[in-house]
């Protein structure tokens, strides 16, 4: 359990990161294969089913990444109040928005070439494709333009968002770190701040889900922004709030029930059980706020959960962490792409569904490790995806093992 301070490392946030993440592979492989979600490629062989099983984290995963980065910029700007922000802000920049860059003029281009190829909207030729993609002036595709032309962030989405937030409270660091430290704060009950959170995610959902439906374009996105800001400020609050930490670790088995609940809930409302709830909504303010209700504590007990029963067994080093904190984000750049590439190139063999599932998976993967591998040894490339540079050790000076 948490005995440590906020200012040691907490490496159960290390592997929460390391495991939602995970999740997010497997989410967009399933994203190929589920019936009736729309996606950049689709298999021909999909599955109903699955929709099932993705919406148990397809509600709240991201909204994890958001909260456990936030946490990480917490417990980082505790550890290093002498640094400027200034200097936290360069480094925030160079660790997410370069990465952001490389990503899309590079590493996405594949993913939008397929698509359009998929669709029969371009003929074969990529790096003729490339040349029209960069150029934010092209007369190729037009009706799937952005105001830059064909360039895309795709599942980079994470990226900018994150930027933006982590330099608004990088910003304001002085007076969070007084709030925070202010004897008011820390009285502040952990169920209150909990229910605080959970009614304020209600009410966006309410506000603001209709008028502004999900873009991922930043700038209109303000649904999103609504739910995810609020994530991630809660986030830098609860890492410097030790007593809510721990009451989330101690009744990680209630969050977990309510999270059952909610999900079921959901579940059933899918599958046909509360068939006139959609016009119950739109008609009956308190069933809208019933439903907005499960949708938010859907969300936070999801989250809760896994946080405390990470934060009871996983807050222990291992050698696994030493390879995967800094391979996390050059895999999450690279595994869409993958998926992309090697299900287009297993699209002619037509193999069974599961089969080919378990082949492009393990694809996936191995373009990961490889492409890591790659990355970690070639300074240009690790400063583009956002790692630090490799320094080259010292020799020693002659005939210094004589002394």
């Amino acid at each position: 359990m948490m005995t440590q301070p906020t200012t040691e490392r907490r490496y159960d946030i290390d592997w929460l990161r390391t495991l939602a993440f995970g999740v997010l592979i497997l989410y967009h492989l399933g994203m190929y294969y589920v019936a009736d979600w729309g996606w950049h490629l689709k298999s021909a062989q999909t599955s109903e089913w699955l929709q099932n099983l993705m919406i148990l984290s397809g509600p709240w995963r991201m909204s994890l990444l958001f909260f456990i980065s936030a946490i990480a910029l917490a417990l980082v700007q505790r550890r290093s109040d002498g640094r400027s922000g200034l200097t936290m802000v360069r480094r925030r920049t160079q660790r997410l928005f370069t990465p952001l860059l490389f990503g899309m003029f590079v590493i996405v281009v594949p993913q939008v070439y397929i698509e359009a190829l998929s669709q029969d909207l371009i003929a074969p030729g990529y790096f003729q494709f490339w040349a029209q993609y960069i150029n934010p002036r092209t007369d190729l595709l037009t009706e799937h333009h952005s105001p830059i032309g064909l360039l895309t962030w795709n599942h980079l989405w994470f990226l900018p968002y994150l930027w933006v937030y982590s330099l608004l409270l990088i910003v304001l660091r002085a007076p969070l770190h007084r709030l925070t430290e202010s004897e008011r704060f820390q009285r502040i009950p952990p169920v209150a701040a909990i229910s605080a959170v959970v009614l304020v995610l209600m009410l966006v959902w309410l506000l603001l889900r209709t008028k502004f439906p999900v873009t991922h374009a930043l700038l209109d996105d303000w649904y999103n922004h609504g739910r995810y800001l609020l994530v991630f400020v809660f986030g830098y609050l609860f890492a410097l709030q030790p007593r809510w930490w721990q009451f989330v670790i101690e009744r990680r088995w209630v969050f977990f029930c309510l999270a059952m609940v909610c999900y079921l809930l959901i579940l059933a409302d899918r599958n046909g059980v509360f068939p006139t709830l959609d016009a119950d909504v739109a008609a009956y303010p308190e069933v809208r706020l019933i439903v907005g209700t499960v949708i938010a504590l859907n969300l936070w007990a999801w989250i809760f959960c896994v946080v405390g029963f990470a934060g009871f067994y996983l807050n222990r080093p291992s050698p696994w962490l030493r390879y995967t904190n800094p391979a996390i984000l050059p895999w999450y750049i690279l595994h869409q792409t993958l998926i992309i590439v090697f299900a287009w190139m297993l699209k002619p063999f037509a193999l069974p569904i599961g089969f080919e599932a378990i082949v492009l998976l393990a694809l996936t993967v191995a373009g990961c490790v490889g492409g890591y591998a790659i990355i970690q040894r070639v300074n240009i490339l690790r400063w583009l995806c956002g790692m630090s540079l490799r320094t080259v050790p010292k020799s020693a000076p002659h005939g210094a093992l004589a002394h």
